[in-house]
């Protein structure tokens, strides 16, 4: 039979990044485009002995659980949020995900309706804007600059389209690596505040900060919209996950907030998928308690090695195929973003790379305008040194090949 599908899911059959994952189980390709961390990195002994522990002590790890998440889990997050960045949040103001895309996901069922306009940075995750296209929001990019969005920018659009959202990431916003200046999130939360507009606050890159790693001097961590809204403010749902800093397989993510917010996002979450794992929230609860593991210190680890692979990229970058390239380098997060020589493409050039075995995520992936088709992002977390290196190489023979040309 003829299926017809909604028109708004096209999207999800023409994204490149379908052909990329396809790609990228081969042994011998090499992708600097998906969102990963290093898998030589994962605490897999400490979570080996958790699953282990939990599975031999009770066996309703294995029964369905809460559709707000394992309580104790949310707890602990209660707790860690506040000490570690500020973040004053109850357990019952927390929601547990399938990670941050379920998150995003969630508010965006029961907040947004077809057609309503909804404001995003300029450019930003290709996760954010599936979501929003399958839901048939109308799209509103924002402009910024080194600090974060654009104040000025912001208040004429909210002024002009009356939106629904702002979608942001201050800390190392994908794709860009952008890391917000303080002066800047309350010149956003005012003018949000000021408009009764919400904030989607998605902190998942923020401990991937290459200032907490030994041997630099660290700065006072910068505040989140969401702790300098609190106590009396509404306007900001935090959301991160432990995907980018434990592993990506325990599927676990939070949202935190008002309480009605919290309270509708369960509601549709029953109907998606009633829970998330409660076995992953156990064993990944029973792991943060263990006196066997630091979950600060293996952060400290993954930043560290995550800064060596960023400063080789950066080397790499410096080559002469590469002499018109301009990038800023981030303090943090898993991603450069590259503007290319003049005259080259992004998807064109992908094209190539992929003939020659390597991949990157281009511009157009992450802009819902042409803005960013001369960009591309590159991750610098997945790929081990030696293979970063030969990537990189194989990138670079692609740019002079279509430099020879012009």
């Amino acid at each position: 039979m003829q299926y017809s599908f909604a028109s708004r899911a096209q999207t999800l059959l023409t994204s490149p990044l379908r052909n990329i994952r396809a790609l990228a189980k081969r042994d011998s390709f090499i992708s600097l485009a998906e969102e990963l961390p290093a898998e030589e990195l994962f605490p897999q002994h400490s979570l080996a002995e958790a699953a282990a522990a939990v599975l031999s002590q009770d066996p309703r790890s294995l029964q369905y659980g809460e559709a707000e998440g394992y309580g104790p889990l949310r707890e602990w997050l209660s707790q860690d949020l506040g000490r570690r960045k500020g973040v004053h949040v109850q357990p019952d103001h927390i929601l547990l995900t399938t990670g941050t895309q379920q998150a995003l996901d969630l508010l965006v069922r029961v907040y947004v309706e077809p057609e309503d306009p909804v404001l995003i940075e300029s450019p930003t995750s290709p996760g954010m804007l599936q979501v929003l296209r399958l839901q048939g929001a109308r799209i509103i990019p924002i402009e910024g600059d080194e600090d974060g969005l654009l104040p000025d920018e912001l208040e004429r659009q909210i002024v002009e389209h009356k939106p629904k959202l702002l979608m942001a990431a201050p800390n190392f916003t994908n794709p860009t690596g952008v890391m917000w200046s303080l002066e800047r999130r309350r010149q956003v939360l005012e003018r949000c505040a000021k408009h009764e507009l919400l904030i989607v606050e998605d902190d998942s890159y923020g401990d991937l900060y290459f200032a907490d790693a030994e041997g630099i001097e660290a700065r006072e961590r910068i505040p989140s919209l969401f702790s300098l809204e609190q106590p009396q403010g509404n306007h900001v749902l935090y959301i991160g996950s432990f995907s980018k800093t434990v592993a990506p397989a325990l599927r676990t993510g939070w949202a935190a907030g008002h309480r009605r917010l919290i309270e509708m996002m369960t509601a549709v979450k029953q109907m998606a998928d009633w829970q998330s794992s409660l076995l992953n929230q156990r064993i990944l609860q029973h792991m943060l308690d263990s006196k066997h593991f630091d979950l600060e210190e293996h952060i400290r680890m993954l930043n560290r090695e995550y800064r060596t692979r960023l400063k080789l990229m950066i080397e790499l970058l410096k080559r002469k195929q590469w002499k018109h390239a301009r990038y800023a380098v981030p303090e943090g997060g898993m991603f450069l973003w590259v503007e290319l020589p003049p005259g080259l493409n992004g998807d064109a050039l992908l094209r190539a790379a992929l003939l020659k075995g390597v991949a990157f995520l281009p511009g157009s992936m992450c802009s819902p305008s042409e803005k960013a088709d001369g960009c591309i992002r590159l991750n610098f977390t997945h790929p081990g040194r030696d293979e970063l290196l030969l990537g990189m190489n194989l990138i670079s023979e692609a740019v002079t090949e279509f430099t020879a040309r012009s």
